[in-house]
């Protein structure tokens, strides 16, 4: 096992609450269940990687989101803390400083719910590549930021008050975490889904027999 903590970070996928953006184009039922195809994507790839510890930070109703059944079981593989924060850049910093104590101060390994292309063996090459350097950051192709990884939590305390899903939230994340003396390790880019016109191109991405890769919002 290599002896780092993914945690994913996440929200419930209640219709109305989850990828509204989304559901302008294709319905709040709809959307929610293109949240809870990824979500879940997200934490088979998780919980199939050789990591030392998983854990879920989460946010909302489980049993009101779509897939929620599904979701309560998979939820067993992971140790679950709330989100806590007035923003969601205080909640990401709370998260990594909550999954390192949870798991005794291991690296932490942070990805959201919006790239369930993300494989077991992707997720075990972010990881390895946190052991050898103080953080590594994955870009999204939107402008934003996929992937965090720190050795301890402060590093990750940076990212108070940054802009968050803003087309140049990534070069900023990017630029704090070097301000602050870290050192960066970047790994591969991926796309994740917010709107309809990421969809296709993350599903095309998905395994055919994924929950997202059989998914179609036509």
């Amino acid at each position: 096992m290599i002896p780092v903590a993914v945690l994913v970070v996440a929200k419930a996928p209640v219709p109305g609450l989850a990828k509204t953006r989304l559901a302008a184009s294709i319905g709040a039922e709809a959307a929610a269940d293109v949240a809870a195809a990824a979500l879940l994507d997200t934490l088979d790839a998780v919980a199939g990687a050789s990591v030392q510890a998983t854990v879920i930070a989460l946010t909302g109703d489980v049993g009101s989101a779509a897939r929620g059944s599904e979701l309560n079981s998979r939820l067993c593989d992971f140790t679950v803390v709330g989100q806590r924060g007035a923003d969601f850049a205080e909640r990401l910093v709370h998260a990594h400083t909550d999954a390192s104590e949870a798991v005794g101060g291991l690296p932490v390994l942070q990805l959201g719910m919006d790239t369930p292309q993300v494989t077991p063996q992707l997720i075990e090459a972010c990881a390895r590549a946190l052991l050898k350097t103080d953080a590594v950051l994955g870009m999204a192709r939107d402008g934003g930021w996929w992937v965090l990884g720190v050795t301890t939590p402060a590093m990750a305390e940076c990212l108070l008050g940054l802009p968050m899903s803003q087309p140049d939230t990534g070069a900023v994340t990017l630029a704090a975490l070097t301000d602050t003396g870290v050192n960066v390790t970047l790994v591969e880019e991926l796309a994740d889904v917010d709107t309809i016109d990421d969809f296709e191109h993350v599903r095309d991405a998905c395994a055919p027999n994924s929950r997202f890769g059989q998914l179609s919002v036509t």
